[in-house]
């Protein structure tokens, strides 16, 4: 894998879009494989700790979706890109503290990572603070692995999880939110050098939604934001519809 950084001489866009082309084809097949149309599956560009030329070039190489782990940083991004032709949608992928509520219910097109009634409250009342702008749509993270290490609803097993009864009573009162917008889950795997490890994980996830689409019919459920640099096409046969990301674009973090 290639390594980048602000100095590397092939800063140029080429490889970057040859990167991008190469992750396409790669969603295109994993779709294909699974009888999906590759179209129902968005590229999330992950760009953090890398510049804003570097996210200039994924952008013009025809990605229209970046994400962020952290407020601070993505803000000086989508400041740079917002007044440019086809700035992209932007997506918060990182554990959000609810001191950061308010500003990223403004600058963010989607929340991945709400993970409590409470989050939701306060980003809720910051979206409510912002009469012009629709409802802010949201992904409840899950973590039906039960790794510490990561954040999310805690529901180990899926909708075998002892949790499920507290977990619907939070989706319940998420839902009576009007300014939130819940389109569906997202989860983040254990990492394995082999990307199959991954599967069971992603499989509890697409049952979990199919679980809440009978007891929530209200909400859409559509998004399933699950895969990553390592094992994207294994979540994308398991239904995933959004992909984060970053390494097998952007090259290493410097």
């Amino acid at each position: 894998m290639v390594t980048w950084n602000d100095s590397d001489e092939r800063l140029g866009s080429a490889p970057v879009a040859a990167q991008v082309a190469a992750v396409q084809a790669r969603i295109a097949a994993a779709a294909q494989r699974a009888g999906r149309d590759p179209r129902e599956v968005c590229l999330i560009a992950v760009s953090k700790t890398h510049p804003v030329a570097r996210v200039q070039q994924v952008v013009a190489a025809g990605v229209g979706h970046c994400g962020e782990n952290r407020v601070q940083e993505a803000e000086a991004k989508i400041t740079a890109l917002s007044g440019q032709a086809h700035a992209p949608q932007w997506h918060l992928i990182g554990h959000l503290q609810r001191n950061k509520a308010r500003r990223a219910a403004t600058l963010f097109d989607y929340i991945h990572s709400l993970d409590s009634v409470a989050l939701a409250h306060a980003l809720n009342h910051a979206r409510a603070e912002q009469p012009d702008m629709p409802p802010l749509p949201v992904l409840l993270q899950v973590n039906v692995s039960g790794e510490a290490s990561k954040s999310g609803f805690a529901l180990t097993g899926g909708i075998a999880a002892p949790q499920l009864p507290d977990f619907r009573a939070a989706v319940a009162a998420i839902r009576m939110l009007p300014h939130l917008a819940v389109q569906g889950l997202m989860t983040i795997a254990p990492y394995s050098p082999d990307p199959e490890q991954a599967r069971p994980i992603f499989r509890q996830v697409r049952l979990l939604r199919e679980h809440l689409c009978e007891a929530f019919p209200q909400l859409a459920w559509a998004q399933l934001s699950m895969g990553m640099s390592d094992d994207f096409e294994v979540a994308i046969t398991e239904g995933a519809t959004m992909v984060r990301v970053g390494r097998a674009i952007f090259g290493e973090r410097g």
